[in-house]
Formats: structure tokens, C-alpha cells, sequence
């Protein structure tokens, strides 16, 4: 018998573990509440997906005022950071880069929080060390790294959230490499370290992870979470850290090489990630199989986005990428202006764009055509609505180079689509969620 109960326990190991993403206070309402919103919003004009552009740059955690917040970066490789068109940030970007035509390497950009998300912030809990200490941090496709403040670290961002304590862990192994992340606002530097990272039942060992030593400015101090958890690419990833659902595929921890992510609308609970497998139970009809065009981050090519039946950005083919750490939906400007102009949207003094409640009844659903499938997103997705005002979900920004046209697919796209990122086989499924 024992056979078959270590049967069980190999069948236990590569398991599908769901981890619970709860929504809290937006970033934007802490800095509102904290009272540095309006001071951030004068040191930052809007400037959505620089990261994921050539030229060299800072990223603040703007993207991640609703949704996700920055990547983490390091002394040499990835995008430090990341977001692109969550509610404005910047990042640095060393290395990897986005495909669409040519690679791009050694480059970095700055992202602003332009229009400032209203929509709460997905987090999950995993735990770090032996015996474990708790962290919240949000689950983010659009970068690779995994850091946390640590004890090492004495400043206001730091002392505000739950710092790791290596003294505190048996398993915990430290190294002299140095990793940083710069933001608009602020920016952590710290250290690479390596231990057990808990993700629901699953155990990783030797997880390399960030630990931050110094967190400047009022920013990330009214972050409603302590640090980031990146599920992007090696390539991407900062000091050459190994992404954390790497080792769960190596270890042999997840049924399946891939992960799904669903998304509740509003405020309702039941939002997940799945690591190891995927619920058909959260969505309708199949998934549509979609290839990616560059493995750094999950990018993808979309045909056309339409409005009215008829091409109103993308119109020869587009760069996508999808990504849980964005809230928002960002292209670039020119093309973002069309939407805006056809929904009526107004720029408000903040930077953000205004819509009339009572006019989105009378507004179209906006299609990205990808693989030649119609994705339709209704006006109830793409306006977000909070406290009798109604905010255009679409952020533009600009370019510092020529390039070709790139749109970051964040939540206002994962909450109305089930999503799938099959490493296995390179590519992102996508079904209509329920």
C-alpha cells in the first residue's frame, strides 16, 4: 500500500492551486486619503507603456494606482518595474523589450499615472521563509521579478507595510547582488536572496527574490500592498532572478506549465489565479488559442480594433500585451484619441478622461480582433464608474521613437475574458468569462 499513498502524495505535489485575489483600496484612493495625490499628480504628466519601449527610463508605480503596481527591477536586466497603461507610472527597462518587428534591448521609458484608475487593486497572499512570514502582493504578467521590503529597509514605504526578516528564517540564504526599481515618485533598492516561497499549498525552493533595503519618496508608503510577484519571462527578469512559476515548472509543482487568471467585474468576490490548470466552470464556449509573438512578455498580435463596425485603431495589425498588472486599457495616443472623441470623453485639469453617466447606454462595444476572433468589450467594461462620475477606461501615450503600434490589454480586458498563459506551448487563451 505504501506505493500507492506515494502515489498520492506526487499526484498532491503537481496539483492545480487556486490563489484567492482579493480587491482592496485602490492606490489612488490611498494617496487620496493620505492626502499626496494631488502633490504626485503635479510631479507626473501621463505617459502610459514606456516600459515597454526603446529608449532608457524611470517607472513609477503609477500604472499600479488601480490594478497592479511596479515590477521589480535590478542593476542589469529587466524592465525595472513595469506597467504600462495602468494608471501612468515609469519604469526602467534593461534589456528584453518588445517584439513587433525588431527586438528592442537596452532601452527605458517613463509612464505617468495619466488617468488615474478607479478600480480596486487585485492581491494575492503568499508567505516567505521557515517558518513562514505573510506578504500581499499583486500577481503581475507584465513583469518577472519577485520582491518584498525587508527589514534591512527603514523607510516610510517600507515601515508602513510588513517587511521580510531573514534572521527570522531558517531556510533563508543571502547573496551580495544587488537589484533595483525606480519609479517616478520613488524607487526601491535592495538585495537578492533565496528561500521557500509558499504559494497556497505549493512550496518552492531556492526562490530568489528581492529584498528591499531602501524604498524613497511618499509613494509606495500608501501602497495597499507590499510587494510584487511577476509571472512574465525569464528574459525579462531582472539580474538574472529566476521567476518563481519557472521553478514551480521545474520542480514539478503544477500539473500543467501554465497558469489562468479570472477577474470578478465591480467589486464582487471570486477573483483567482490558477497555477497548474484552468476552470472552464469561470467561462463561456472555448478558449481561443492565441500565439504569442515574443516570448518576454505575453504578447500577442491583434488584427483591428473596431468601433461602429468599422476600424478605429490598429487597422493594419498591432502589438499587444496582456497584462494583469495594468488596470487600464493604454495604446498609443493618436489612436486612443479616436476612441475618446467617439465616446465623447473630455479631459478633465487631472489628466483624466470624463464621460457623461447617462450617455454610455447609447455607446457601442469597442472589438479588438485577434487571431480572427471578435473580442467585444460593452461601454459597462471599458467606462469605469465610481461615486456618480464615469472615467474612460483607454489610456494613450506616446512614443520617444517610431515604432510600431503597441496596446497593453490590462484588467479592464481580463475582467470580461477568462485568460490562460500556456507556457508550454507559447500561447494565451481567452474565452468570455463569466
Amino acid at each position: 500500500m505504501r506505493w500507492l499513498w506515494l502515489l498520492g502524495m506526487v499526484v498532491v505535489a503537481r496539483a492545480m492551486v487556486r490563489i484567492k485575489l482579493h480587491r482592496g483600496k485602490s492606490l489612488r484612493r490611498a494617496l487620496l486619503d493620505g492626502g499626496v495625490l494631488g502633490r504626485i499628480l503635479l510631479q507626473q504628466s501621463p505617459s502610459p507603456a514606456a516600459k515597454y519601449h526603446p529608449t532608457t527610463a524611470t517607472e513609477p508605480l503609477a500604472n499600479y494606482m488601480d490594478v497592479s503596481a511596479g515590477r521589480a527591477g535590478g542593476l542589469g536586466r529587466e524592465p525595472q518595474c513595469r506597467d504600462t497603461g495602468t494608471c501612468g507610472g515609469t519604469w526602467t527597462v534593461w534589456g528584453g523589450g518588445v517584439a513587433g518587428g525588431s527586438d528592442i534591448h537596452t532601452h527605458t521609458h517613463t509612464h505617468t499615472l495619466g488617468a488615474l484608475c478607479w478600480q480596486l487593486e487585485y492581491v494575492g497572499t503568499i508567505s516567505i521563509g521557515t517558518p513562514p512570514q505573510e506578504f500581499t502582493v499583486i500577481f503581475d504578467t507584465g513583469s518577472a521579478n519577485l520582491w518584498v521590503p525587508s527589514v534591512y529597509c527603514s523607510s516610510r514605504a517600507c515601515t508602513n507595510h510588513r517587511r521580510f526578516d531573514p534572521a527570522r528564517s531558517s531556510t533563508y540564504r543571502g547573496t551580495t547582488t544587488s537589484v533595483a526599481t525606480w519609479y517616478g515618485t520613488g524607487s526601491m533598492v535592495g538585495v537578492l536572496g533565496y528561500d521557500t516561497v509558499t504559494v497556497g499549498n505549493i512550496q518552492v525552493q531556492n526562490q530568489v527574490f528581492g529584498l528591499s533595503q531602501a524604498e524613497p519618496g511618499s509613494f509606495l508608503a500608501h501602497a495597499p500592498f507590499d510587494g510584487f510577484l511577476g509571472l512574465a519571462f525569464p528574459n525579462i527578469s531582472s539580474s538574472g532572478a529566476t521567476p518563481i512559476f519557472d521553478n514551480m515548472m521545474s520542480q514539478g509543482l503544477v500539473s500543467q506549465d501554465l497558469f489562468s487568471i479570472y477577474l470578478t467585474p465591480n467589486k464582487r468576490n471570486g477573483s483567482f489565479v490558477l497555477f497548474g490548470g484552468i476552470d472552464d466552470t469561470y467561462f463561456t464556449g472555448n478558449l481561443s488559442w492565441i500565439p504569442l509573438t515574443a516570448q518576454s512578455y505575453w504578447q500577442i498580435k491583434v488584427d483591428s480594433i473596431t468601433m461602429y463596425g468599422r476600424p478605429i485603431a490598429c487597422p493594419y495589425g498591432c502589438q499587444a500585451i496582456v497584462d494583469s498588472g495594468t488596470s487600464l486599457l493604454a495604446g498609443p495616443t493618436r489612436s486612443v484619441g479616436n476612441i475618446q472623441y467617439e465616446m465623447g470623453a473630455r479631459r478633465s485639469a487631472s489628466g483624466v478622461y470624463l464621460v457623461s453617466c447617462s450617455f454610455i447606454r447609447l455607446l457601442p462595444d469597442i472589438v479588438f480582433v485577434i487571431a480572427g476572433t471578435q473580442f467585444p468589450l460593452p461601454p459597462q467594461a471599458y467606462i469605469l464608474q465610481e461615486d456618480g462620475s464615469c472615467m474612460s477606461g483607454f489610456e494613450g501615450y506616446t512614443l520617444p521613437t517610431a515604432t510600431s503600434e503597441l496596446w497593453i490589454l490590462g484588467d479592464i480586458f481580463l475582467r470580461h475574458y477568462y485568460s490562460v498563459f500556456d507556457r508550454a506551448n507559447g500561447m494565451v487563451g481567452l474565452a468570455p468569462a463569466v
